[in-house]
């Protein structure tokens, strides 16, 4: 007998809520979403507003209901998350946030990470005897100004009353538990981006010689649970502002860069996945911790017990596409809704807006015409990590259109992906098939380009937009018994769409990928002379 669940898929701009029915298969019945702010602040600070989170959640948990009017608040068997990632969330005994929380994106802790770790001799950024201890504990290297350990040194350095009243610390998805339930736990995965969880075998959880090291409070951490268990219950004020039923069990879900794979069907050791929404990564299953200092690139704890996720990120991914289309593509976008008359919802006319321009880049030849992007419009952290690169067009010439410029956008995410598929295939043999996945892998003209420039076959499953909360769901259903390990989920996912690459494309790919390489190396003094 099927049952029912809730999860949330909590983004960098936006929550997405679905029903689903996990049964023979887990299927989303009805889906919402509603936006929220990204508050960029001075000096590189990146804030969300964690009511504005709330109220997201509670609007779209709301609705959906009504879009699935046969299944009642009673029925739903579970709520969990999947969520954001390496946010600092400081919160009171009452688990009300002491600052607005820092996203992931936040990169003011320079200063701290210089001395904290980027100090003295270093191997890739980190002092050698601080490196050495933090791989022999956690296998990974907290060495970049973006990482939550820096943030929470931040706050401690320049608003010291804040950190005096910090209970806990959490990450995004934790503290809409603790919302929900009134219970602060992390889970293993967020734990170990936190990167202060022991992965030794048999010390598995926080890590105290590392906090030590680096001037964390052991007593701000909270307890740390699996993914897939059972951590609480929805508090009868929670209910009452969600619309679900007082009890409703909560489980622990994961963050994006667990449960996303999860969702898309690669969760066997060995199978890589490429996602591209407002960020984006390339990440492979593994059994064993690995890590590329040089390249920021780390096996990762995963939603899986005994399974890594080696590593690799793109601060602004399908964020370059949003960029093109609110800056660049404007007029002919007006000009296409004049033509088309259309008088829709906001949430549909973006859609039509991005199949609008997938249609119009078909007709420009692979290359953009020697016209390429860099898509570095936060900084960017692999293969190389610098607060300070930023995006640019480069070699254009009286003949470049805009439709090239817009090609040669998602052109430049792809070339990044394959840099850093190229740079994981250093360590770890990468997978073909490639699942891919998230709001860029809607669109077949973008599926075909990044099979063409990787040169490897491109899967695609079912509402690849949604696969987040497919693997939240596989959590629940983990949880209540209905599969026994997350790895069952992959036959119940198969792919809906394969691209294979056109091998005529190569040359000029290849041409255009050695030039992008290159750009960052040859413009790293600029950004820094414009950028520092």
């Amino acid at each position: 007998m099927s049952k029912y669940a809730i999860t949330y898929d909590i983004g960098t701009t936006g929550v997405k809520t679905c029903l689903i029915e996990i049964g023979k298969e887990i299927k989303i019945l009805g889906a919402d979403s509603c936006g929220y702010n990204l508050y960029i602040v001075e000096n590189g600070g990146a804030e969300q507003d964690a009511d504005e989170w709330w109220q997201a959640m509670c609007t779209t948990t709301k609705t959906v209901f009504k879009k699935v009017p046969y299944v009642k608040p009673e029925q739903i068997e579970g709520i969990s998350f999947c969520s954001q990632m390496q946010a600092l969330v400081l919160v009171d005994k009452e688990g009300n946030c002491v600052r607005r929380p820092m996203s992931y994106m936040d990169q003011r802790a320079k200063e701290e990470l210089k001395k904290g770790i980027a100090h003295g001799v270093q191997i890739a950024g980190a002092e050698v005897t601080k490196l050495l201890k933090y791989l022999k504990y956690t296998g990974a290297v907290s060495s970049s100004v973006k990482d939550p350990i820096w943030k929470y040194k931040w706050v401690e350095a320049h608003e010291p009353e804040n950190f005096k009243r910090i209970y806990k610390w959490l990450d995004v998805k934790e503290y809409l538990i603790c919302r929900c339930s009134g219970e602060f736990i992390m889970t293993e995965d967020s734990a170990f981006a936190a990167l202060l969880y022991d992965t030794r075998k048999g010390h598995e959880g926080w890590c105290k010689p590392v906090c030590d090291m680096v001037g964390v409070k052991m007593e701000h951490l909270a307890p740390i649970k699996k993914s897939t268990e059972k951590v609480g219950e929805v508090t009868e004020k929670a209910a009452a502002e969600l619309g679900l039923a007082p009890g409703t069990a909560v489980f622990g879900g994961g963050g994006d860069a667990s449960l996303i794979g999860v969702g898309a069907g690669a969760v066997e050791v060995g199978d890589t996945h490429i996602y591209s929404g407002t960020s984006g990564w390339v990440s492979t299953v593994t059994d064993k911790q690995t890590v590329d200092s040089v390249a920021m690139i780390a096996a990762i704890v995963g939603a899986d017990p005994g399974k890594y996720n080696y590593f690799a990120e793109l601060e602004t991914s399908n964020k370059c596409v949003e960029w093109v289309k609110n800056h660049l593509a404007l007029d002919d976008i007006g000009y296409y809704l004049q033509h088309e008359g259309i008088a829709e919802s906001v949430e549909q006319m973006n859609i039509n807006l991005y199949d609008y321009m997938e249609r119009v880049i078909d007709e420009i030849p692979a290359g953009s015409g020697g016209c390429i992007f860099t898509p570095w419009l936060h900084g960017n952290r692999c293969p190389f990590e610098d607060p300070n690169a930023a995006g640019m067009f480069f070699n254009i010439n009286i003949e470049t259109g805009k439709t090239e410029m817009i090609r040669a956008v998602v052109e430049g995410i792809c070339f990044h992906m394959r840099w850093m598929l190229e740079s994981q295939d250093k360590k770890i043999k990468t997978s073909n098939p490639i699942r891919f996945c998230g709001g860029g892998a809607l669109g077949d003209v973008t599926c075909q380009i990044l099979a063409d420039v990787l040169q490897r076959e491109v899967e695609v499953v079912d509402s690849p937009q949604n696969v987040g909360a497919v693997g939240a769901a596989a959590c629940i259903a983990v949880g209540l018994g209905e599969i026994e390990k997350l790895s069952d989920v992959k036959k119940l996912i198969p792919p809906k769409k394969t691209f294979k690459p056109n091998a005529s494309n190569k040359e000029v790919y290849d041409r255009n990928f050695r030039v992008f390489k290159n750009l960052y190396k040859s413009n790293k003094e600029n950004f820094a002379i414009l950028n520092s």
